[in-house]
């Protein structure tokens, strides 16, 4: 004989005593399933490019940015300009106006700008003649500054450079040590060689130092630099377009290298370019009541050298090479003061007030330059400022 089936009431019954007495493995899986909970949403907000899916979905994209290489399906060429309506890419001597493929759009990087001055590219024509960029080859420099909207987020302004013609100027603008050494470690930042050019050095010649002190003091100003960065092994070329001073030494150093002129405004970047090209770029005047000069480059862009080479002209800018540094990499840009803070008697030492501080001590004795010092310090001050906005 079949036993009785069960009620519904009494299975439901049964049921609530064996949720009422769990298992051991439902009482310790619900700690389990706590545990994934807290790692799941950690690794949400976790978001690190080390992780491993972030690296697969960035090798992901990069094998849908990068082309599939044939023979001939690509052109060729270089960035010369970046305009409103795009890209101009010379290639086999022809500008070609080209924008960019969609999906090299969707780079996560931490660059403004995808595509500057100076990228070896791949691109394809279109019907009407004009180009689209579908590959961007791997920089080997960068020459790049804080975005001025994010100040975290990286601006390129030019790549594939050799070198950094820093260039400064005496009296109208005067000669800034801190704004060089900004220049300095931007370029060293980006792997490129920096060189320094001091233009107008006529206009020190043709003013009598007696009747107006301040022209004394730039004299010395200028003198105290060309040593204190030589000395450092830093090239340093004093220049004038109205003498020609300096003038071959700077078409030498020029030639077969990628070179950009960086300096602030008014110093004659475009007048130097002009004298060596001959051609025509616009030059602006200095304003006489600031000291400061009037932007004439208003775009970066890449010149051929008949002689051999490229130059860039970038306009003139303020912010650069420390936006993004802080207090211990700074001090690396200065090798002498770092070198030296190994014999302080601090390890955290500011070279600033601290007793027994070899670095206070070498500038005294000479050893270190004095305008290098305080370069360093203007630097570091402006860091702790940038920290402290945040």
């Amino acid at each position: 004989m079949k036993p009785a089936k069960d009620s519904s009431e009494e299975k439901t019954k049964r049921h609530k005593k064996w949720v009422a007495c769990p298992l051991e493995d439902d009482y310790f899986g619900d700690e389990r399933k706590l545990h994934r909970l807290e790692r799941k949403m950690a690794s949400k907000h976790d978001r690190s490019k080390y992780k491993k899916t972030d690296q697969d979905q960035q090798a992901k994209l990069e094998a849908q940015r990068t082309p599939k290489f044939q023979e001939n399906s690509f052109e060729k060429g270089r960035v010369i300009s970046i305009v409103s309506q795009g890209n101009i890419v010379m290639s086999e001597g022809k500008e070609i106006l080209c924008t960019l493929k969609g999906l090299l759009k969707k780079d996560r990087s931490q660059a403004k700008n995808l595509v500057t001055v100076g990228d070896f590219v791949l691109f394809e024509r279109t019907s009407e003649g004009e180009g689209i960029i579908v590959h961007v080859e791997p920089r080997n420099t960068i020459l790049s500054r804080a975005d001025n909207l994010s100040r975290r987020k990286e601006q390129l302004i030019a790549s594939n450079i050799d070198q950094v013609l820093i260039t400064t100027s005496v009296l109208t603008p005067p000669l800034k040590p801190s704004l060089v050494d900004r220049y300095i470690i931007a370029a060293q930042k980006g792997g490129m060689e920096p060189i320094i050019l001091i233009n107008k050095v006529d206009l020190l010649e043709g003013l009598d130092a007696s009747e107006d002190p301040l022209i004394l003091q730039e004299k010395e100003l200028f003198e105290d630099f060309v040593k204190g960065y030589r000395h450092i092994g830093l090239r340093v070329i004093p220049l004038s377009t109205i003498t020609g001073e300096g003038v071959e030494a700077l078409h030498q150093v020029m030639t077969d290298k990628s070179s950009v002129f960086s300096g602030q405004s008014g110093v004659g970047k475009s007048s130097l370019i002009n004298t060596l090209l001959g051609s025509s770029i616009p030059t602006g005047q200095v304003v006489h009541r600031t000291k400061k000069g009037a932007h004439t480059t208003t775009t970066t862009r890449l010149i051929p050298l008949a002689f051999g080479g490229w130059c860039v002209d970038t306009p003139g800018i303020k912010s650069f090479g420390v936006w993004d540094l802080g207090k211990a990499e700074l001090e690396s840009y200065f090798a002498e003061i770092y070198e030296t803070g190994h014999l302080c008697k601090y390890p955290n030492c500011s070279h600033l007030h601290e007793q027994d501080c070899a670095v206070q001590k070498a500038v005294e004795e000479g050893k270190i330059s004095l305008l290098r010092y305080e370069s360093y310090h203007d630097l570091l001050y402006s860091i702790s400022q940038k920290h402290l906005r945040r």
